[in-house]
């Protein structure tokens, strides 16, 4: 290892020591970045004095409390813009509840239907996915672009193919939260050129990468702000080109989105920029926290926790990678590329008995849990990509609308597979070295030469 990393490292151990000390209050390790960020000591007290100096009141209205909100949300929206490099002539922020209500707004208001396709990748989140809904009651075309085993990447060929048909809105994520895979940003200039507009899901992607506006052009970036700094949870925002938010039709109007409304004569006219969007009262007392957790990160060195999570992502892969059992066989099943190349810092594998069967996920969460270590189990919520790390074809799915599925059990015996899902460990801002040994101690102490059993197990309750 070298000096610098070395260096780095005891940064962060130093960092995890003064303002992340409640991760190890009370022996416990955190390995879930990609489902939740974790909130800096800073942050906390940041968030207490600001409310404890002041009253701050609903914005819509031009009443001192009021004012004083209105002021500092319109500085968040301008932070996030300087956060990602964006042009406010060429951007709009609008405040949501996370990135799902974001991926909504899109959604319910795209102009979906005739000559209006919609294209995403089978390895998008549920949130992402949900869009095909709104696009089939339009009777738009919905496609599906594949993944290639064993890396689970997607071709580039195969997304020229699908955008080569007519136009409409293209979905993809930046980074699996699955898998980790980062696609490529060029496809955003690809999909351009082949008229359609481009969502962006950056959720497992920003918090360890820069994303920069003025050089990759997504028309709608959903985020939850949560991932990305840990505090505060409940806002979100929708970061969208403004010639592509004129685009949007929204299916109703609510307090707060109408700049003049009627009831006699049933007509209304929308608010002229991005606050159409942002239905009701935004959440005003936590959205000036995104203001300050993005000076946090900044102050951490985005860099650095780039270099920090791809050197503990890189650790864990090849610890995991080593694990066999005495009989030769391996222990860890991973999903994804081997390497740190094109990848993240979210890690999915199985593991597997000294007989090549898989352990069930629900014994490692429950194991995991007793030994105070935060991981994931199950799908991640992107069923594409575990139809593909799982190998479900089609074949394997044709015709389960007709076999009386109710439960995740019932579809896993339907189709035929071990498991409901895999394990994920994701790495981020607070992660240290000591966090991958507590893994890897976890995996071998546990597993080596274990026989795997589901005994006693509680039936699966979702994906």
């Amino acid at each position: 290892m070298s000096e610098q990393s070395d260096q780095l490292r005891a940064g962060f151990d130093e960092l995890r020591a003064s303002e992340y000390a409640h991760l190890d209050s009370g022996g416990e390790v955190y390995l879930d970045y990609t489902g939740a960020g974790v909130y800096s000591q800073s942050q906390l007290r940041h968030h207490h004095e600001r409310l404890a100096a002041r009253a701050y009141g609903n914005p819509h209205s031009e009443n001192p409390a009021s004012a004083a909100s209105t002021a500092l949300v319109e500085q968040a929206r301008r932070d996030v813009l300087r956060f990602l490099n964006a042009d406010p002539a060429e951007y709009a922020v609008v405040f949501t509840a996370n990135a799902s209500g974001a991926c909504r707004l899109v959604g319910e208001a795209y102009p979906f239907g005739r000559g209006r396709d919609l294209v995403m990748t089978f390895d998008n989140h549920n949130s992402v996915n949900g869009i095909r809904e709104f696009a089939r009651r339009a009777g738009a075309r919905r496609r599906y672009v594949p993944l290639t085993p064993p890396s689970l990447r997607i071709a580039g060929d195969d997304v020229r193919t699908a955008l080569r048909r007519r136009r409409g809105l293209f979905a993809f994520p930046a980074q699996s939260n699955f898998t980790g895979v980062q696609h490529p940003l060029e496809w955003i200039g690809l999909a351009h050129d082949a008229g359609y507009d481009v969502l962006l899901d950056v959720a497992a992607f920003l918090p360890t990468n820069p994303l920069d506006l003025s050089t990759v052009k997504p028309d709608f970036v959903p985020i939850s702000w949560y991932k990305v700094m840990g505090f505060p949870t409940g806002v979100g925002c929708l970061v969208a080109r403004r010639d592509a938010l004129a685009r949007l039709r929204r299916p109703w109007f609510a307090g707060g989105t109408i700049a003049a409304v009627s009831v006699g004569s049933e007509w209304h006219q929308m608010a002229p920029d991005e606050t159409a969007f942002e239905d009701g009262t935004l959440n005003f007392l936590d959205i000036p926290d995104v203001s300050y957790g993005l000076q946090w990160l900044n102050q951490v060195g985005r860099e650095a926790v780039r270099s920090q999570v791809a050197a503990l992502t890189g650790d864990v892969l090849a610890g995991l990678s080593s694990l066999a059992h005495r009989n030769g066989r391996s222990l860890v099943r991973l999903y994804g590329p081997p390497g740190t190349a094109g990848r993240g810092g979210t890690v999915a594998f199985n593991l597997l008995d000294p007989y090549g069967v898989v352990v069930d996920e629900r014994l490692v969460a429950a194991e995991a849990r007793a030994e105070g270590l935060s991981l994931r189990t199950g799908c991640f919520c992107n069923p594409g990509a575990g139809e593909g790390a799982f190998a479900i074809g089609r074949r394997m799915l044709r015709g389960i609308r007709g076999w009386g599925v109710r439960t995740l059990d019932d579809y896993l015996k339907a189709i035929g597979v071990p498991t409901g899902g895999a394990i994920r460990v994701s790495f981020g801002v607070a992660s240290t070295t000591g966090d991958v040994t507590r893994l890897l101690d976890f995996v071998a102490e546990t597993y080596l030469d274990r026989t795997a059993s589901a005994d006693g197990l509680a039936p699966r309750l979702r994906c």
